[in-house]
C-alpha cells in the first residue's frame, strides 16, 4: 500500500472524527464532558462499547495467538457472560442509585477517603498502563504502514497518534465518545469480516470448508482439560474471564462512564446485556480469522513474521489485497483510537473528581484544570508506550491482562469487602493492604511455577482479589459508620 494513499485514508478518517466531535461539542461544559448530561440512547452506548471493548489488542494479537493456542481465548470470552450479569444485576443498580459520576464515590461512602483515593489510583495506574499499550499497537501499524517509508522515528508516530485523540476527545469528553465509537466499532467489524470474506475467498473455502480446514489445521480446539498446570486450563480461563469482566468494565471509570450516560438503569442494563451477547460472536469471528491467516500463510508457503501481533498486519499489507488492506488500516486505527480515547476521557474524570475536588469549583476553573489533567495523561500514554517498546517479550494481549490481574485485584477486594460485609475499614492501612496485595500475588504465581510448575493465568486476578479481602477484613471493625448502600 502506497504511503499517499494511507495519508489519505487516514486523513478522511480523522477528518471524520473531528467533525463527529466538533458537532457533538456544541455548548459542551463540564457536565457534558464527564456525564454526556445522561441522554446517550442505550443501543449507541452497546454498539460503541464494542470497539472500546476490544481494541487495537483483540483485533491483533487474538488473531495471531490462534497459532499457538487455538481457540482456548473462547474460555475467557465464555466466562465474560458471568461476570457481566453480575455488572447488570448488583453494580449497576448500586450506581445509578447513588447517581454516581466517578464509581470509586461509593467507596468514600462505604468506607472513608482513604479507600475511595486508593480505588481511584489503582483504576488510573491500570488504565494508563493498559490503554498506553493498546495504543502502542495503533502507533506500530502506523509505522508500519506508512511511517517506516518516510524515515520517521517511532517517538514522532507515538505523539502523533496521541494528539490526534486529544484533539477530538478534549471538548466534548464523553458525550462525543459515545459517538466516536459507534463510527470507529463500524470499521472496527467491517474489517474482520471483510478479512474473513478474503481469505475465504482466496483459498477457494465456502463455510463448510472453512470449519473443516480449521478443525484439520489443528487450530480449532476450545476447550482443554488435559493439564490443570497450563494457562489454557478450562477452569483457569474461564473464572480469569468472568473476574476480567467483572473487574475491567464493572470496576472501571473509563467503561461505566459511557453506561453512566444512558438515561436510566434500564437502558444502561440493556446495553450491557446485549453488549456481552454480541462480543461472543465478534471474538468468536476474531479467532476465525486468526485461523484463517495462519491457513493462507501456510497454503502460501509464507514464513512466519518472529511475533504473532505481526502476521496479521504483514499479510493485510503485502499478500491480501488492496481492499483488505484498506479496511486493515481502518479496523487497527478505529480499534485502538476507539479504546484509547474512552480511557484518556475516564482518566481525566477519574483524576478531576477524585482529587482535584472538581464539583466545588467554578465552570473557568474546571475548564482550565481539565486541560491539563488531559494532557498530563496524554504525556504518561507516551512515556509507558516509549518504555514498553524496549522490554515488550510477550504478545500485546497477553501484557495487558497480566498486568490487570495486579493492578485490578485490589479494585475486586475493596468492592467485594464493600458489597459482602457489614464490616468498617478506614484510614492509611487500607492504601497498605492494596499495595502489599498484588506483591505478594506476584510472588504466590513467582513460586508456583518456580516449585510445581503451576502457571497461574488470568486466575491471579481472583488470587489477588481475595488476598485484599483477607487483609481488609484484618484491618476492620464490627460495624460501619457509613451503612452499606443497597443494591435493589
Amino acid at each position: 500500500m502506497q504511503p499517499t494513499l494511507v495519508v489519505f485514508i487516514l486523513l478522511v478518517y480523522f477528518g471524520a472524527l473531528i467533525t463527529i466531535a466538533y458537532v457533538t461539542s456544541k455548548g459542551a461544559d463540564s457536565n457534558t464532558f464527564f456525564t454526556g448530561n445522561r441522554q446517550s440512547p442505550w443501543y449507541l452506548v452497546a454498539f460503541g462499547m464494542i470497539g472500546a471493548s476490544l481494541s487495537g489488542v483483540t483485533f491483533v494479537s487474538v488473531p495471531g495467538d490462534v497459532g499457538k493456542f487455538g481457540f482456548a481465548y473462547f474460555q475467557v470470552v465464555l466466562g465474560y457472560l458471568i461476570g457481566y450479569g453480575i455488572i447488570i444485576t448488583v453494580l449497576m443498580p448500586l450506581y445509578y442509585r447513588l447517581n454516581l459520576i466517578s464509581i470509586y464515590t461509593y467507596l468514600e461512602q462505604r468506607f472513608d477517603g482513604w479507600a475511595y483515593k486508593t480505588g481511584s489510583f489503582f483504576f488510573m495506574v491500570s488504565r494508563s498502563i493498559g490503554s498506553a499499550l493498546r495504543l502502542y499497537l495503533a502507533a506500530t501499524i502506523l509505522q508500519l504502514f506508512l511511517f517506516d517509508a518516510w524515515g520517521v522515528p517511532f517517538f514522532v508516530t507515538v505523539i502523533t497518534t496521541i494528539v490526534l485523540i486529544w484533539i477530538y476527545t478534549f471538548r466534548g469528553g464523553i458525550k462525543t465518545i459515545v459517538y466516536t465509537d459507534t463510527f470507529q466499532t463500524f470499521f472496527l467489524v467491517s474489517a474482520v469480516a471483510i478479512a474473513v470474506w478474503q481469505i475465504s475467498a482466496q483459498l477457494g473455502f465456502g463455510f463448510a470448508d472453512m470449519v473443516s480446514a480449521i478443525q484439520d489445521g489443528g487450530f480449532g480446539q476450545i476447550f482443554f482439560w488435559d493439564d490443570p498446570h497450563a494457562r489454557q486450563f478450562f477452569p483457569k480461563q474461564f473464572i480469569g474471564g468472568a473476574l476480567i469482566a467483572l473487574t475491567m468494565t464493572g470496576m472501571d471509570q473509563e467503561i461505566m462512564q459511557k453506561n453512566l450516560t444512558c438515561r436510566t438503569l434500564r437502558d444502561a442494563q440493556k446495553n450491557m446485556f446485549w453488549l456481552s451477547i454480541t462480543l461472543v460472536f465478534v471474538n468468536l469471528l476474531f479467532l476465525t480469522l486468526g485461523a484463517l491467516l495462519y491457513l493462507y500463510a501456510q497454503a502460501k508457503s509464507l514464513a512466519l513474521p518472529p511475533t504473532s501481533d505481526q502476521l496479521f498486519p504483514l499479510l493485510a499489507r503485502e499478500h491480501l489485497g488492496l481492499l483488505v488492506g484498506v479496511f486493515f488500516l481502518l479496523g487497527i486505527t478505529a480499534s485502538s483510537y476507539a479504546s484509547a480515547d474512552s480511557a484518556l476521557a475516564g482518566l481525566t474524570t477519574s483524576f478531576c473528581i477524585d482529587f482535584l475536588n472538581f464539583r466545588t469549583k467554578d465552570e473557568k476553573h474546571k475548564q482550565r484544570q481539565k486541560f491539563w489533567v488531559h494532557i498530563g495523561f496524554s504525556l504518561l500514554f507516551l512515556i509507558i508506550i516509549l518504555i514498553f517498546k524496549q522490554i515488550n517479550e510477550r504478545s500485546v494481549i497477553d501484557a495487558v491482562l497480566n498486568v490487570a490481574g495486579y493492578t485490578y485485584g485490589p479494585l475486586l477486594g475493596l468492592f467485594s469487602f464493600g458489597l459482602i460485609t457489614q464490616r468498617s475499614i478506614k484510614g492509611w492501612p487500607i492504601l497498605l493492604v492494596c499495595v502489599l496485595s498484588p506483591a505478594l500475588s506476584y510472588a504466590i504465581s513467582y513460586y508456583f511455577r518456580q516449585w510445581w510448575g503451576y502457571q497461574f493465568s488470568y486466575e491471579i486476578l481472583g488470587v489477588n482479589g481475595m488476598l485484599t479481602f483477607v487483609g481488609l477484613f484484618l484491618i476492620s471493625r464490627k460495624g460501619s459508620p457509613n451503612p452499606r448502600p443497597r443494591t435493589a
